[in-house]
């Protein structure tokens, strides 16, 4: 059988398709004249072959030298988890450099930076290490502590003040998560923590018994508090930051006025703090008196998974899920989105209540009105940090926790203000809030490595075909 070596022809276009009808374009995406150019030479091996029925962006495979999928190396690299370290270690880098710039003995080598500049470069590394190595001593294992005891006290302070941080940023995550901004956890925490007081140390009851009452009225307390939001949320459309922001004003000064009235305030005291809860009204501490670290840091990690259940596991959880990602197409799908908004605050103020309640029947046991300190302001932050999921939120509470903890060490070891720490996690923060910043300074922005590797491949194509 002899070859035929006639050169095929293009097919005709068909007469009865109509240029410009679906048929013809794509209903995904529009390609350039540069992709349709590179796709066709292919096609046809540069115009030798007539066009395949099937076009080659549909068929099954790879092209030849076309870009591989993205490893699992890369994914890693690139995902949110990563971007969150990045940040983290990036707002340190920051941080340290700060340090130095306040330290006196780099002040006094950058005099003569020029003529020595080791000096100078010896000085900032010592200044910032030291730094964060008092930071980690007070945050976590103190190697000069006097015996086992001494030396895992600053963890255990640690995990002590990232409780009511965990469960506070717990409850501004979750309304996060269905679109709303629970501002309030400074108010819900504050009106947990005057129930769960006033139950704690007016009531006296049996062992058991006492604390559940102060464990269910401070989450009640809570509770209520971010359930009237969510009503007026959902039924007159108040803006619930707005609602909030007043609603932590109203509790504040609702607490400094009950601090001075008889039902509250001590006997024989003239400064705004409550008698000392009964003592079967407050957690048990986890490893003895010589730690301040209680029961509370257990239901702190109880609440984390109820909340991990909760979104990802329950119906209602995912209609928060699908009311904070389009209340309108939730509406439509048959959820009732003012349900939602009204249960969400609700459990969001509940899970602050539990904040309260650890730092009243936990940690002060007594009621005062620095009871909320900074907490529910903190509680967005660590929220944020830990981008709104329930273990992601529990990490970012122990490292704030920690920040907390180990900054007092820090200025007590080397001199340093106390506010760097405080400069570090804004920081974090502003870090967090911009992750292609981060992708750019570490260069793992994926979409640019996408299109150089695209470039190279349509590159490499043209000049084999020219071959």
């Amino acid at each position: 059988m002899s070859e035929n070596t006639e050169p095929r022809t293009a097919a005709a276009p068909d007469p009865d398709r109509i240029p410009g009808t679906q048929s013809e374009e794509s209903d995904i995406e529009t390609p350039d004249e540069g992709d349709t150019a590179f796709v066709t030479s292919l096609d046809t091996a540069g115009g030798t072959h007539q066009p395949s029925a099937v076009p080659v962006s549909t068929q099954s495979g790879s092209l030849p030298g076309a870009p591989e999928e993205e490893t699992l190396l890369r994914k890693i690299f690139t995902g949110n988890g990563m971007v969150t370290i990045l940040a983290v270690l990036l707002a340190l880098i920051l941080g340290g450099l700060l340090i130095a710039a306040t330290d006196k003995v780099v002040g006094t080598t950058a005099g003569y930076l020029f003529a020595r500049p080791s000096d100078f470069l010896t000085a900032v590394w010592s200044a910032a290490t030291s730094s964060y190595v008092a930071l980690f001593q007070g945050a976590v294992f103190n190697p000069h502590g006097t015996g086992v005891a001494g030396q895992f006290a600053p963890l255990m302070e640690t995990l002590t003040i990232a409780t009511p941080l965990i469960t506070a940023g717990l409850g501004v995550a979750l309304a996060f998560r269905a679109g709303l901004f629970n501002i309030g956890a400074q108010g819900q925490i504050i009106m947990a923590g005057i129930l769960a007081a006033w139950v704690g140390f007016a009531l006296h009851l049996p062992i058991g018994l006492h604390l559940l009452l102060v464990l269910v009225a401070g989450v009640a307390g809570g509770a209520i508090w971010g359930g009237i939001v969510g009503v007026l949320k959902a039924r007159t459309g108040a803006h619930e930051v707005i609602v909030t922001i007043m609603f932590n004003y109203i509790a504040l000064y609702f607490l400094r006025y009950l601090l001075d009235t008889q039902l509250f305030q001590r006997p024989g005291e003239t400064t705004p703090i409550s008698p000392i809860l009964d003592p079967n009204a407050v957690y048990p501490l986890l490893f003895g008196s010589q730690y301040r670290l209680h029961v509370g840091f257990l239901l702190a990690i109880a609440a984390t998974v109820f909340v991990s259940w909760l979104l990802n596991r329950s119906t209602l959880g995912f209609e928060f899920r699908a009311v904070g990602a389009n209340p309108k197409a939730a509406l439509t799908a048959g959820i009732n989105v003012s349900r939602a908004t009204i249960l969400v605050m609700t459990i969001a103020g509940g899970l602050a209540g539990l904040a309260g309640v650890a730092q009243v029947a936990g940690t002060e046991k007594v009621l005062t009105d620095g009871v909320a300190a900074t907490y529910g302001f903190d509680a967005i932050t660590v929220a944020l940090l830990g981008r709104s999921s329930p273990w992601g939120t529990f990490a970012a509470g122990l490292l704030f926790g920690a920040f907390r903890a180990g900054a007092v060490q820090m200025q007590i070891q080397t001199g340093t203000p106390i506010d760097i720490v405080l400069v570090v996690q804004s920081l974090i923060v502003l870090f967090i809030a911009a992750p292609p910043l981060v992708r750019a300074i570490f260069g793992l922005n994926p979409s640019k490595k996408k299109a150089s590797t695209a470039g190279k491949t349509k590159q490499a194509a043209t000049t084999g075909g020219a071959a």
